[in-house]
């Protein structure tokens, strides 16, 4: 039964359907010709200055795009003269002092305003002996910091065996791909030329230190800092750096670190990908580049040329200027895309089942991946994020094309694509019950305390977020499994599984009732989740108390527009949450409160009213939903993503589930 018309206007139903027309038309204005989307990935200027520094330190022309490099990271200051982590987000002194030595590298002159602002923004936050170690390397290969101020990276780290506590295999996939060329540029300790010329003491940055005579600053807490602070597991790792240090790095023993380098590099070369990829993500390809020219090969050599053509394809250019993205994210964008297609029940189901074709072309099947070195027997099913990526396929992403062939069409349940996705996915369940992004048992946060890790990103752990879509696409291939079918046999498994991860979400739900979100900002994202992975399960009494907590802590946090917001500062100070209201953000409260409530709601229809009120015609070609922060997580307190088309396809998703409600479809 339709509802009735407001005395004002059309009922917010009506409403609904025009704003899903429009963003039908923008969606489908913007797919390629072979049915995938591909939505530019934000993030701070870091990327784009490592790539000048690589450039630079290659002696790789920087004049024929000077401009356009100039004008991005001029566009990305802050009024202070600071650059941040996100739009709207404090400065950061690393951050900053990679963008001025970028700019000062394109010839820009340190005495315009914005280099004189941002460098009283360095000084006044404590000058370049308070950036990350990350940056103290990068400052190291040109001389502007001593490398013996950088924590020691022995390469024989890549000949310690699986079984070991600490090897190559215990840090995250993005870790272990980053170190492992770090491991030869510690070795070489390399200096390389700036405009001013080449040293070992180069003052080419002085400005930036509040005393630039003694650049020897410690990289971490003294021995006896950390003792008195009981980090006992902080405190031997400090002890290893020391005895390593005074070892030389180990270098003295140089048939094994000979043996160490071809070991790494030989590892290196088994993962980079026919297209020139490694991983799909900037850090591995950068660090990559240095490592195989410091190794003796030259530009022209396989390795290194196809590395600089996919660092290339990285690139984005626009009126703003050039830059260069952490990642790619064409299969996740193409999935979620699709799901937020079948969710406002497109008409264009070609264009839906040419995206699925797309993606299913994608679906990695070879037994190769870092992954099985702890799960040698899982048959592999997985997909990746990013176009060229068969080493890391990714959890979340595979359970997103999960939902994304149910939704278009629930016999796909018995699929090979979809078995093989299930099946790959069960064997990554951690011991807790929940899952991570690429990895499985990849826990061991004391690794966090090892001198160099100082964004505390070494692990990748179950999280709420991840493991509440699970539960949604398994939910969903329960719900709709035919009675005759392939996957019969799976669903045993699948319904373990699920009461598994049910109860790990139970385990991780804060006081207050909300999840925490490691992969989107941030407690709306972790909560939203939970509960859209939750409503397959909401007979279960323990289901039931936490959904009853969680909706009533999201009601709590709505604005008064209706729409929801939170700062990606929650990462630091969860008691300051609140902002603005986001369009994707209300997109995730709403897909969270739809699932559990009634459209007739009114914190959802105050919702659904602000997604409406606040679309806005793009283009030429349909309406979507502008949003300049940045939703998206790529390590929290440390890296932030804004993904172009998340202020789009989640919207959509919430829109047409409401408007599936009013027609009881849902």
């Amino acid at each position: 039964m339709p509802l009735l018309k407001e005395s004002n206007g059309p009922s917010l139903a009506s409403q609904v359907e025009h704003a899903l027309e429009l963003s039908n038309d923008y969606a489908l204005g913007l797919v390629h010709p072979d049915g995938h989307w591909y939505g530019e990935m934000n993030s701070n200027v870091t990327i784009t200055a490592e790539y000048i520094f690589l450039r630079q330190a290659l002696g790789l022309d920087l004049k024929a795009e000077n401009a356009a490099y100039s004008r991005y990271l001029l566009s990305q200051q802050n009024s202070d003269g600071s650059w941040g982590l996100a739009p709207e987000y404090p400065g950061d002194v690393s951050t900053t002092t990679e963008a001025y030595l970028a700019l000062k590298i394109l010839g820009t002159s340190p005495h315009i305003p914005a280099m004189r602002k941002a460098r009283e923004f360095v000084l006044k936050a404590g000058g370049i002996a308070r950036v990350r170690v990350f940056t103290r390397i990068y400052l190291a290969t040109f001389g502007l910091f001593p490398w013996g101020a950088v924590p020691e990276l022995p390469v024989e780290l890549i000949l310690l065996p699986s079984i070991c506590p600490i090897n190559i295999y215990k840090f995250a996939s993005w870790a272990r791909g980053t170190i492992a060329p770090l491991l030869i540029i510690c070795h070489h300790q390399p200096v390389y030329p700036l405009p001013n010329g080449k040293s070992a003491t180069n003052d080419y940055l002085d400005e930036l230190w509040l005393d630039c005579t003694n650049k020897m600053v410690p990289y971490s807490l003294s021995l006896w800092e950390l003792m008195s602070r009981r980090e006992f597991t902080g405190l031997a790792f400090g002890v290893l750096d020391k005895v390593l240090y005074q070892l030389n790095g180990l270098r003295s023993i140089p048939l094994v670190r000979a043996y160490a380098r071809k070991r790494c590099l030989k590892w290196i070369l088994e993962r980079q990908e026919n297209s020139g990829d490694w991983a799909g993500i900037f850090p591995p390809m950068h660090g990559n580049m240095y490592a195989f020219t410091l190794e003796g090969y030259t530009l022209d050599d396989d390795p290194v040329r196809l590395g600089f053509e996919a660092l290339e394809r990285f690139a984005w250019e626009d009126e703003k200027g050039k830059r260069i993205q952490a990642c790619v994210s064409p299969v996740w964008d193409t999935a979620l895309m699709t799901v937020g297609l079948c969710d406002a029940m497109s008409p264009n189901r070609q264009t839906i089942e040419n995206a699925l074709k797309w993606i299913r072309a994608r679906q990695l099947l070879d037994p190769r991946g870092d992954w099985r070195i702890y799960r040698p027997q899982l048959t592999p099913g997985g997909f990746s994020f990013e176009y060229e990526n068969s080493w890391y396929p990714d959890v979340d992403d595979t359970a997103a094309i999960i939902l994304a062939q149910v939704k278009h069409d629930a016999g796909s349940i018995g699929s090979n694509s979809v078995i093989a996705a299930a099946t790959w996915i069960l064997g990554m369940q951690n011991p807790d019950g929940g899952w991570a992004a690429f990895d499985v048992e990849n826990d061991k946060q004391f690794l966090n305390k090892i001198p160099f890790s100082d964004m505390d990103s070494l692990c990748d752990t179950s999280c709420a977020d991840i493991t509440g879509r699970i539960l949604e696409a398994f939910g969903l291939m329960i719900k709709y499994s035919p009675a005759k079918t392939d996957v019969n046999s799976l669903l045993p498994p699948l319904r373990a599984a699920c009461a598994r991860g049910v109860h790990y979400l139970a385990s991780t739900q804060e006081p207050n009732g909300s999840w925490f979100g490691r992969w989107g900002c941030n407690y709306i994202y972790g909560t939203s989740h939970a509960l859209c992975g939750l409503a397959c399960f909401a007979e279960e009494s323990l289901v039931r108390v936490m959904v009853k907590e969680a909706l009533q802590w999201l009601k709590s946090r709505q604005n008064d527009d209706g729409g929801w917001g939170e700062s990606l500062l929650s990462y630091r100070l969860p008691d300051q949450e609140l902002q603005n209201s986001t369009p994707s953000q209300t997109a995730w409260a709403l897909m969270g409160l739809l699932s559990h409530l009634p459209i007739t709601d009114d914190a959802i229809e105050r919702g659904i009213r602000y997604l409406v009120s606040s679309q806005r015609p793009e283009k030429g070609i349909g309406s979507s939903w502008p949003q300049a922060v940045y939703t998206g997580t790529g390590f929290p307190n440390h890296f932030y993503l804004g993904y172009d088309y998340y202020r789009h396809y989640f919207p959509m998703m919430a829109l047409g589930r409401y408007l599936q409600g009013t027609r009881g479809l849902s």
